[in-house]
């Protein structure tokens, strides 16, 4: 996580395509479903703050009239009447800001669930391009500041433009010349208010970037502490950290002072103009009661002013949220899914790669070029070669994560492009070298919760692959929960637990990604007779740096820098002295303790 994905992320082609009017339109939709709820909350808004501005014109009864007459009953029911009011407007108050959080919660459950649908809809090209902190914070912080606008920014805008046309039309009503005497500074005031905002916003925005690079080194510095207490690197560690924090100090302190000079500022202002009414007032024959509401009028007034600063940062989020929401949503995944597919719902012949290249970027550089090669069903065909020769490549080409750049994928005859992707992937297991497993507890991990997968086929899977032995263990069984990354597991555990969640799909092809990587050498052998048994019969793709663990399949797939340069079975390639005959010499014999390299 870095502070990129937040405050400082660069603005994309495609925020740049929506423009703020834009992204207002979009959002009208989802305003029109709450026309009513809103209505009615700007009904109770200018209710609020019509009340609002009654007592000040009760007070100056109180004190012209009860007071100057001794009237205490009269003076009794006027207080009861400032008290009343007071109540009606909390209440008014309190009904509005409950409905539009409600209104503002359900517009954001509506845009998140259209976010989150979105990204699922897109291909894994999407990903490579976009880290998961910056899509964190179109889910979470853009939708967040949009709430803000609807429950809190509007609201107080409209309330401050209510509230100052109410004070100055009752000002003028009063005493036109007081009135007047008191818009001589407004232009000042407007003028501090625009400077204020236009050099503090772009400091607040940097102060929220370092307090972003702030969280972000403590977080990767909390979730490194065994490496930084195991390679002693606790004084890097402190250095980094306070290091960030003193940036973050340098553009707090001006920020602040800055806020304090222009308050003070403004709060001169305020009692400059309390001074006009007391030194004009008696001079042009103003009560007493109407100099004291003058002066609660002034106070009022200057509330707005208060705010001005948040609402525009607020405001300016909201804009910038709304942008990268909406341009995320106009993303379109580069895997474009058949305007009919056809119907396959099972493998039956066998899948076949004819002159398939594929480049992840656009300048050439090919990981996978011209391979053709078949899986005939019911057989299995390793794929061998070193790191970043193009093995998981070809995986991902044949799950249609990627779509190649030359060259076609047939399954069944069928060109993968003219499959749904769903009936695709629903016919095949993948089970990586990296383990992920959820929220919830080992069934719902093995299950995924598809209601497809029934409880007995959940516990023979467990079964198969040995799995059952550890989980009839555990305190719970079955119902364990699964603690964060299932840290409660041990990796073999977990790797067990991923073999179980494959086999319960009863997949026609079954995929291992250099599976048994991570599985200790007595846990290696338990599941490798397992591992016979289920793809006896089953069609099955299988990448190996152990080369011990593909001596039995059909045919190996030697892969160097993306070009098949071998193919055939392990004694075909072993006579051939070739290069898998090589990887495999340098994996079981090691001649004085001397390693060759393999290239």
């Amino acid at each position: 996580m870095t502070a990129d994905f937040y405050e400082d992320e660069k603005i994309t082609h495609e925020e740049k395509q929506i423009g703020t009017r834009k992204a207002f339109a979009k959002l009208l939709p989802l305003l029109g479903l709450h026309k009513r709820g809103l209505f009615v909350c700007l009904m109770l808004l200018v209710g609020a703050t019509g009340l609002s501005l009654t007592w000040p014109l009760l007070l100056r009864h109180a004190i012209d009239v009860d007071i100057a007459a001794g009237d205490l009953k009269g003076l009794l029911w006027t207080v009861a009447g400032i008290a009343l009011i007071q109540v009606i407007t909390i209440v008014f108050q309190y009904i509005m800001r409950v409905r539009l959080e409600i209104i503002g919660q359900d517009i954001m459950l509506e845009l998140k669930r259209r976010l989150f649908n979105h990204i699922l809809s897109l291909d894994i090209s999407f990903f490579d391009k976009h880290p998961v902190g910056r899509l964190m914070a179109r889910v979470e912080s853009d939708t967040e500041a949009l709430r803000l606008l609807f429950t809190n920014t509007v609201v107080l805008v409209i309330g401050d433009v209510l509230l100052i046309s109410g004070i100055y039309s009752i000002l003028f009503y009063t005493h036109w010349k007081l009135a007047l005497a008191l818009l001589v500074n407004i232009p000042i005031i407007a003028l501090m208010v625009w400077e204020f905002n236009k050099e503090t916003t772009p400091r607040f925005l940097e102060v929220r970037k370092k307090m972003a690079e702030v969280t972000a080194t403590v977080t990767e510095f909390l979730h490194g502490m065994s490496i930084i207490q195991i390679f002693h690197r606790g004084a890097y560690a402190r250095k980094r950290v306070f290091e960030a924090n003193r940036l973050k100090f340098k553009d707090d302190v001006y920020v602040n002072i800055g806020v304090i000079l222009f308050f003070n500022s403004v709060f001169f202002f305020e009692y400059v103009k309390i001074a006009t009414v007391l030194v004009l007032g008696p001079i042009w024959g103003v009560s007493f009661g109407t100099i004291m509401m003058f002066i609660m009028y002034i106070w009022r007034s200057f509330e707005p002013i208060w705010r001005t600063s948040e609402q525009l940062s607020n405001f300016q989020k909201a804009v910038a949220g709304s942008k990268r929401i909406f341009a995320l949503l106009s993303t379109r995944s580069r895997l474009v899914e058949a305007a009919k597919p056809v119907s396959w719902t099972r493998l039956e012949r066998g899948i076949r790669f004819e002159d398939v290249s594929f480049s992840y970027t656009d300048d050439g550089n090919y990981a996978l070029k011209d391979a053709s090669f078949e899986i005939p069903v019911g057989k299995r065909v390793a794929l061998v070669g070193v790191t970043g020769g193009g093995k998981t490549t070809i995986i991902s080409l044949l799950l249609r994560f990627y779509d190649p750049q030359k060259g076609r994928i047939f399954v069944d005859g069928h060109d993968v492009r003219d499959i749904s992707t769903a009936d695709l992937r629903s016919r095949f297991a993948l089970v990586l070298q990296d383990i992920h497993l959820f929220p919830g507890d080992v069934r719902s991990n093995i299950s995924l919760e598809s209601e497809a997968i029934t409880e007995d086929r959940i516990i023979d899977a467990a079964r198969t692959v040995e799995a059952e032995r550890f989980i009839n263990r555990l305190p719970d069984g079955y119902d364990t929960k699964v603690s964060e990354k299932g840290s409660n597991f041990s990796r073999g555990e977990r790797q067990l637990m991923s073999f179980a969640r494959a086999l319960a799909i009863d997949p026609d092809l079954l995929i291992l990604d250099e599976a048994t990587s991570s599985v200790d050498p007595e846990t290696e052998r338990t599941i490798q007779a397992s591992l016979k048994k289920l793809m006896k019969g089953r069609t099955s793709l299988i990448i190996a740096h152990r080369l011990s663990t593909i001596l039995d399949v059909d045919e190996i797939l030697v892969i160097r820098r993306g070009e098949i340069i071998e193919r055939g079975n392990h004694t075909d390639l072993i006579l051939q002295d070739g290069y898998y005959s090589k990887l495999f010499h340098l994996q079981f014999k090691n001649t004085n303790g001397v390693t060759a390299n393999v290239r």
